[in-house]
């Protein structure tokens, strides 16, 4: 759905969308929606400064590789947002500028209006954890025979050096 400058120019755009899992670009292969992407909101444009609102809500969930183990895991994402947009300028500034609280908050569109499928995913990517991981207690990858430790139990024995401490051994 395309929230356009001159329909939003006539009032509020509500949408109700169902995106089908692929419809969505997240540009990382291990990344990928694993169920249908349900979210309800509207649009609205600031005349006087011309940035665009939106708000609603989005459901769905995620498939991501663990980053510890590498088995696929999922993530769900439910939550209310509201992101505001400002038409990027054309000029740019030279040297130095000082961004106040609200325009660090805020993104850009370019030409005559933003993309809803460009907003979901910006907010997905914001809404996923940082680290993700299978469960809490993921023991992770052996790092000396591969093995999933969630999985086997190796014996492995894993020799931490301490290159600090290399000098005082050859003494």
């Amino acid at each position: 759905m395309f929230f356009s400058i001159n329909d939003l120019q006539l009032g509020r755009v509500r949408f109700n969308e169902t995106l089908s899992p692929g419809a969505i670009e997240f540009f990382d292969p291990q990344l990928r929606q694993a169920e249908p992407l349900v979210t309800t909101g509207a649009a609205q444009l600031t005349e006087s400064t011309a940035e665009i609102t939106v708000s609603g809500h989005l459901s769905t969930t995620m498939e991501v590789a663990c980053d510890r183990c590498l088995e696929a895991t999922r993530i769900p994402v439910d939550a209310d947002f509201k992101l505001v947009y400002r038409p990027a300028s054309s000029e740019i500034a030279s040297g130095e500028v000082c961004l106040d609280d609200a325009e660090s908050q805020a993104g850009f569109y370019e030409g005559d209006g933003l993309e809803l499928s460009d907003v979901l995913q910006e907010e997905i990517l914001l809404l996923l954890p940082m680290q993700r991981v299978c469960r809490e207690d993921c023991k992770g990858i052996c790092p000396v025979c591969g093995q999933n430790r969630n999985q086997v139990e190796c014996h492995c024995q894993v020799n931490v050096d301490d290159d600090r401490w290399a000098g005082l051994r050859n003494i």
